[in-house]
């Protein structure tokens, strides 16, 4: 019998001991007709002592009641350790002074789907990195951490917690050392580094592009064409052009930053799309003159009201419109067309419909990446920042909305927006600038 149960045993006892003492002096010197006042003061002490005694022990039992409840009967067979590894929100596997698993959880086989309950762990954490940091906290009880990478099958990026863990030593449980492997995901936030690091690096030089040429034409006037009217006025226009395109490079940024920081507040304005559409070709009615480009447009049968920012959807409509008079020009037209659609949630369709050379397959999964562009050349001679239909993809996520993208090559391309329409009719609907 342990220690501690033997004590309570014995204050048990002497409890009951000495209430039944108190009670035998009291009734024998009752029925006697005398109580000595010694005697008395004996059996009022031994009543004191009993009762001292079983508060004693009734704290002792509420003791051991509450570390049953942390510390269960079936810590014996690993079940209660099991629920703790099972509870943590990553990835967490739980080994033995051996470095054999003792718990895990399902997010853990995410990591390592060979790992098994009873085997050796490092047999399937076959990371270099990971495997001497095991070792070494097994070794030495010290907790570490460490980083390591898989390229294969996707690439991934773990932070991995090594704690040991002692096991108190009047717990039930077998296991007196354990280590815990707790992995911590880093792929999404490494992939934000690149992204943002890629960002940088396009912005920069798309922006370092323009400016190179208007350093060089600055120098040229400066220097050898100061005084050739021809060259000068050559060289201004070229300026300009440069110093426009990095105007709407620095505004598409400046927009994209906006739009992304307002990503989770939905605009809610009442905006008819066909106003929106109408505003957007009236104010490129020069450009399509230019190509030569017919723009044709069919109504809706009933106006298409969605809840938005109107500034946000002309931005749409003029980069998909544009990039069709631009890029399609060889077409001679463009169709725009809306139509009702979703059978639960009624949705705004408006495609955008160019008839010029298409767009291979490969492209078009890549087409709302910020700087992509099928035709590098072919895009800054358009005038393009990379950016339109970045833009485009995160002004409809804010709407939440959609863009999907048609297209075969050499047979024109088809750009349509899906908006949720608004519930019921509004009271003024947003139709003007």
């Amino acid at each position: 019998m342990p220690g501690a149960d033997r004590r309570d045993l014995i204050a048990g006892l002497g409890a009951w001991a000495g209430v039944g003492a108190a009670i035998a002096l009291i009734l024998i010197f009752a029925l006697s007709g005398k109580l000595a006042p010694g005697l008395a003061t004996v059996a009022v002490m031994l009543i004191a002592a009993a009762a001292f005694a079983g508060r004693a022990l009734a704290r002792r039992q509420q003791e051991k009641n509450a570390a049953r409840v942390f510390a269960p009967a079936s810590l014996d067979d690993g079940a209660l350790l099991q629920a703790l590894v099972q509870a943590l929100p990553d990835p967490s596997i739980a080994l033995d002074g051996d470095g054999r698993v003792v718990a895990l959880n399902a997010s853990a086989l995410g990591v390592a789907p060979a790992l098994r309950a009873g085997e050796p762990a490092l047999l399937v954490l076959r990371t270099p990195e990971l495997i001497n940091a095991v070792r070494r906290v097994l070794a030495g009880r010290l907790p570490e951490q460490v980083e390591f990478s898989e390229r294969l099958p996707a690439g991934r990026w773990f932070e991995v917690f090594i704690n040991p863990i002692a096991t108190p030593p009047d717990a039930l449980a077998p296991q007196k050392d354990l280590i815990l492997l707790t992995f911590h995901d880093l792929s999404q936030l490494r992939r934000v580094e690149e992204m943002r690091a890629d960002f940088v690096a396009n912005a920069s030089h798309e922006l370092r592009t323009p400016l190179a040429a208007l350093s060089g034409f600055i120098e040229t006037l400066k220097g050898p064409a100061r005084d050739d009217a021809g060259a000068r006025e050559r060289f201004l226009n070229i300026m300009e052009s440069q110093a426009t395109r990095m105007a709407r490079l620095i505004d598409d940024l400046l927009s994209l930053s906006r739009i992304e920081l307002n990503a989770h507040r939905r605009p809610d304005k009442p905006v008819d799309l066909l106003s929106v559409v109408r505003q957007v070709i009236d104010a490129l009615q020069t450009l399509a003159r230019d190509r030569g480009v017919e723009v044709s447009i069919a109504p809706p049968p009933a106006p298409l009201v969605v809840p938005g920012d109107r500034d946000e959807l002309i931005r749409v409509f003029e980069n998909l419109i544009e990039n069709a008079l631009k890029y399609g020009a060889s077409g001679k037209r463009v169709e725009i067309t809306f139509a009702r659609t979703g059978s639960g949630q009624p949705e705004a369709a408006v495609a955008v419909r160019d008839f010029g050379p298409g767009i291979a397959a490969e492209h078009l999964p890549r087409l709302t990446e910020r700087f992509y562009r099928v035709d590098v050349a072919g895009s800054r001679a358009q005038g393009g920042t990379g950016l339109g239909l970045a833009l485009v993809k995160h002004i409809l996520n804010r709407h939440r909305g959609r863009l999907s993208i048609e297209s075969r090559f050499g047979e024109g391309a088809t750009f349509t927006v899906r908006l949720p329409l608004q519930d019921g009719v509004p009271a003024a609907v947003d139709k003007k600038p």
